[in-house]
């Protein structure tokens, strides 16, 4: 299948080629630009989320809470929600937090997001009729 010739930036004044949504390497947008930080989404500083991770990581032995594994040598598992703050769970108690190899994380992340793309749809649905 034939592909579109490549385009230049939308920036104005900009003369190089578009690699992404438009813009080039130097003007693309940055991903997590507009994210909030630890502090805005949970209340929690990251001094003090640092400080819960090591408690998982003692209490947990360093494993992933829904695969059992053990990290390779020099890596360090992500910690997460068991049970996601916008589905009730608590930000701050030990007993809602465990630690996710990146695999089991990204499978987790990916059926949360399709949870809440569902409650939004469903709420946005709900508005309408």
């Amino acid at each position: 299948m034939p592909t579109a010739p490549p385009s230049r930036c939308t920036e104005p004044a900009c003369r190089a080629l578009a690699v992404d949504h438009g813009r080039c390497d130097e003007h693309k947008r940055k991903p997590w630009a507009n994210r909030p930080t630890i502090r805005e989404r949970y209340g929690i500083s990251g001094g003090k989320w640092r400080s819960l991770k090591r408690q998982v990581t003692a209490r947990d032995n360093g494993c992933c809470h829904m695969c059992g594994r053990e990290p390779d040598e020099g890596q360090a598992f992500d910690l997460d929600h068991i049970r996601p703050v916008a589905e009730g769970g608590a930000a701050a108690d030990l007993d809602n937090l465990g630690l996710a190899c990146p695999d089991c994380h990204a499978a987790k992340s990916r059926a949360e997001s399709a949870r809440g793309n569902a409650r939004r749809l469903a709420r946005r649905r709900a508005g309408r009729g």
